[in-house]
């Protein structure tokens, strides 16, 4: 099992979390499974930023961004080198240490 971790963000996740998932499911599956809500506009087709998460540890484990994730991630709010989609991005066998953005450029929330 891997670990997920996951930095405070008020809104989403106040206190943090560590989660162990599988190697091979998207960050932002697992998370949303496990009760962090990552919001996912373009139902996790890679065609928004709005599940952006910045990878503040284990980037490396991580399978490389193709080019449409990467073109998508030029429009992200706040995008840093270890920025990924988390509906691209799948787990591997190191743990992740995750940031998760204060802002996403969705001008309109899913859950509000």
């Amino acid at each position: 099992m891997t670990q997920l971790i996951f930095l405070p963000h008020e809104e989403i996740c106040p206190e943090g979390a560590v989660i162990e998932v599988e190697p091979g499911i998207s960050i932002c599956d697992a998370a949303n499974q496990n009760g962090i809500e990552i919001e996912h506009a373009c139902e996790k087709s890679c065609a928004c930023t709005t599940c952006h998460v910045i990878i503040r540890e284990g980037l490396d484990s991580l399978g490389e961004a193709d080019e449409v994730e990467e073109d998508m991630l030029d429009k992200a709010w706040g995008l840093e080198p270890e920025s990924r989609l988390s509906c691209q991005a799948l787990v591997g066998d190191e743990d992740l240490v995750i940031e998760i953005p204060k802002y996403t450029i969705n001008m309109v929330s899913e859950t509000h």
